[in-house]
This record gives C-alpha cells, structure tokens and sequence, in this order.
C-alpha cells in the first residue's frame, strides 16, 4: 500500500482518498493534487525544479498504483511580495523594473521559460494552470467571507487575518505556545499579531502599480496566501487531497493557507496530505534567486548537461532529504544516465527470454521502495544492480521508467504491426479515454486482452503488446 509522510501530523501515513469511488457510478478514485507554483519574475532556478520533479514523481507512483489524477498548479504573477512578512515591493514590479518591461510583459516571458523548463525535464504538466491574475473575482470573493466570519481587521495598508481568532493555527509548522503581542508594527500598516498576514493589501497612495484591481473601497492587490486557497478550491473542491511545495512553505505560506481555507469553509481538514520536499544546497545554503547560487537549467546546458542527467541526479536523493549540489555531482549523474540509456537500447535488440522469476522479484521489490514514501533512490539502486547482473529485460526496464521518466525507451507496439480489427479496438479505446468514459474504455481493454493483447496505462498514453 502507498504511504506518504504527511507534514500535517509529522509522520508516514498510508494514502487513503478522500473520495473511495471516481463518480455516480463508482470506478478508480481521483485524486486531487494542489502543486504551489513558481513566482514568475524571473527563472525558476534548479533548486525550484526539485520541487517540481518530486510532484511529477508522486504523480506517476499515484498513477502506477491505477488512481486518475486532477492536478492543478498556480502560477503567481501577483502579491508575492520581497518579504513574507507583508513588507516590500512586489516581485513582478521589482521584475519589471529590472527589465524594463511591464509587469504582465515579464509574467509571460518566464511563464513560457518555466513551461519549457518541465518540458525539457520530462515533468508532465499540471491539468491547468491557474494565474493569480485570473482569479481576482475569486480571491475577492473568498475575503469577503472571512470578513463574515469575524476572523479579519482593517489597517492603513490592507486587510489583515488575525490568526488568535482561531485555535489551530500553526498545526502544520507545529508551532507551539507562541508569543502573540499586539500592536507590533509591520511595515505600513500595523499588524495586531506577529502572525497575522495580509488577505489584500491597499495600493500606496505615493506609487503607481501595474497591477491593482478596485475593492473593498481601495485600489488594491491580493496578498499572495490568498490565491492559492481561491484557486484551489475552483478546481478541486473544499476539501482534497494532496498540497505539495518545499520546506520553506510550510511556516508561513501553507499555514496561512490553511488558516484561511478551514475558516472560510468550515471544514477541516482542508488537505489530507501535505508532501514537502527538502531543499538543494550549495554549501550548506539552501538555493535562492536572491543569493549567489542562483544557477538555472540552461546554465547546465550549457555545461555539457542533459536536463534528464539533471533528473537523475535528484532521483538519488530522497525527496526529503537535503540534496548537495555541485557540478561534479552532476557530471557523475550523466555518466550514470547515459550507461543506463545505453544498456536500454542493448537490452531493447536482446531477443533471449528474460527469467521471469527474477523479473516478478524485483517488479516486488521495485513497488515496494516506490510505495514507501516514495523511495526513488531504492528503486533506482535495485534497477542497477538487476542491470548489473543481467537480470532485466526492456520490456520490464521501461516499465521502471514511467516512474524515473528518464526516456530510456519508447518501444510501442506501432499500428502497422497490428491487424486491422485490432487498431481499430485501440483507436476506440483511445477517444473513450479521451472522452472519460471508463466503461467503456475497461471493456475495450478486456475485449484486446481477450484477443490475445496486454493493455497497459502510462503517463505517455496506452502500451499495447501481443501475450
């Protein structure tokens, strides 16, 4: 069975659904996934793809395990401002200045930057993307209910949550016995409590923003807490089941998150598992577009780099777990990923007959590592040291991929291979996929496997294969 470990209770828990039937008519539960997405005024730098290959991961154990996904994923072109303390500029007008472009100019630039990014790292993209600057209406919408729940206050610079009013704040950070003082002042306005955060923030009278929308008798802007929560209850309902991010969103952004969430809802928990990776370090110091060790993909490429030999070096350490990064780590990773891209194309021409006793051995023990909290690292050592001994076939290595997704193969049974009545079963089976007809689609695969064919699900589509 799937186990995670869920920050929300600090410790490794089996993955059960909020849901247990996939509609009116039951079927394959599915799951909702919540990614926090990038910050969009400038590159998303390597320590940033961690978190989003550690989301594709769990996304294609989730899927191994047959659950159908509803994965959404932010993207904030506005609030995040240079502190998390509701101080400073925002990043996209700090952005824009830098580069002497509008705002929604330097959003779109780096948005097409960070898609390209996922792309050439084989992450697969989220169902949608959400701007916060498309959501206004529902960010709005979602202060207003908390202003009915008695649970917010006015200042000079916006409107503030004040976190005493609730009992359970900071679960997730696990904070404890905090010292709450009011009347500390924070920036230009003044916060009652230390912890209390912005819901929206008021335009400064003395600076013209780019990016401001009237409400709450002010020209204004969201505060970046706001729009996660707005967002992802559009898409995935008031309660779901997976929110995922690094480390360093858990004391601030995702408790807040939560904070909001539950108290406009009423419903607790707003998440059932929150999946936080750790952070990539040079030198003991995490990665940060604002620090020195700001490197990006392409500065690999430009090394000589593979972005999937940049993959597979972050499969060799375990999602929460610091990961050290260095260049000669990386070069190490490519002589890995291309000695196991090499000995896939020689077991791809290897025609002999793989001894299926071992193969049934490690596909065991290969799921086990990937259902315990995903342990990549496991699964990835256990697949060298069956290579090494020859005890693995193509077939059985690819299937290893659709988690690794480091393309080592794509050996589809082709079409043109395939009598006509047997396309034509696929091709149908295919548009029922498409249109979400399960039904359909299960009969479809049990009329080809009756037919002498194996019909098998990936990321990449449907696999067919002659028995």
């Amino acid at each position: 069975m799937l186990s995670l470990y869920n920050t929300l209770h600090h410790q490794k828990e089996n993955f059960i659904p909020c849901k247990k039937r996939g509609g009116l008519f039951g079927g394959r539960p599915r799951i909702g996934i919540y990614t926090c997405g990038p910050t969009v005024y400038n590159y998303a730098h390597l320590g940033n793809l961690r978190a989003y290959v550690v989301s594709d991961l769990l996304k294609r154990v989730l899927i191994d395990n047959g659950y159908r996904l509803r994965h959404i994923m932010n993207i904030t072109d506005v609030g995040h401002l240079t502190s998390d303390a509701d101080e400073g500029e925002d990043k996209l007008e700090k952005g824009a200045r830098r580069e002497g472009k509008t705002a929604w100019e330097v959003a779109d630039f780096y948005i097409r930057a960070f898609k390209n990014d996922l792309r050439l790292l084989n992450i697969q993209p989220p169902d949608k993307y959400c701007r916060a600057t498309d959501h206004i209406r529902e960010q709005i919408k979602l202060v207003k209910q908390l202003i009915a729940k008695g649970v917010t206050y006015t200042t000079n610079d916006g409107i503030y949550f004040d976190t005493t009013k609730i009992h359970h704040y900071g679960q997730l950070a696990n904070l404890e016995n905090q010292e709450l003082k009011a009347g500390a002042r924070v920036g230009l306005g003044e916060k009652k409590n230390p912890h209390d955060f912005a819901l929206w923030k008021f335009s400064p009278a003395t600076a013209k923003r780019q990016m401001e929308w009237k409400a709450f008798g002010h020209l204004g802007f969201p505060g970046w807490h706001l729009e996660c929560s707005a967002m992802a209850m559009k898409y995935l309902g008031e309660q779901f089941d997976i929110h995922c991010g690094g480390i360093d969103h858990i004391p601030v952004h995702h408790t807040n998150e939560i904070a909001q969430s539950e108290t406009a809802t009423g419903k607790k928990p707003w998440v059932k598992y929150w999946l936080h990776n750790e952070f990539l370090v040079t030198d003991k110091e995490k990665m940060a577009k604002s620090g020195d060790n700001f490197l990006t993909l392409a500065y690999l490429q430009k090394q000589g780099i593979n972005p999937l030999a940049y993959r597979y070096f972050l499969l060799q350490t375990h999602y929460r777990k610091q990961q050290h990064f260095s260049l000669e780590a990386v070069k190490a990773a490519q002589a890995g990923w291309e000695r196991m891209t090499a000995l896939a194309a020689q077991l791809r021409q290897n025609k002999n007959p793989a001894n299926r006793e071992k193969i049934r051995a490690f596909q065991e023990q290969f799921h086990t590592h990937i259902n315990d909290d995903l342990d990549i690292p496991q699964a990835l050592a256990l697949t060298w040291e069956y290579l090494n001994n020859h005890d693995l076939d193509f077939a059985t290595l690819k299937k290893a991929d659709r988690i690794f997704g480091l393309n080592l193969g794509q050996s589809k049974v082709g079409p043109t291979k395939l009598d006509n009545e047997i396309r034509k079963l696929i091709k149908q089976r295919q548009e029922a996929r498409q249109k979400k007809n399960w039904t359909e689609s299960d009969h479809l695969r049990q009329e080809l496997e009756n037919k002498g064919y194996r019909v098998e699900d990936t990321p990449d589509g449907q696999i067919v294969e002659k028995k």
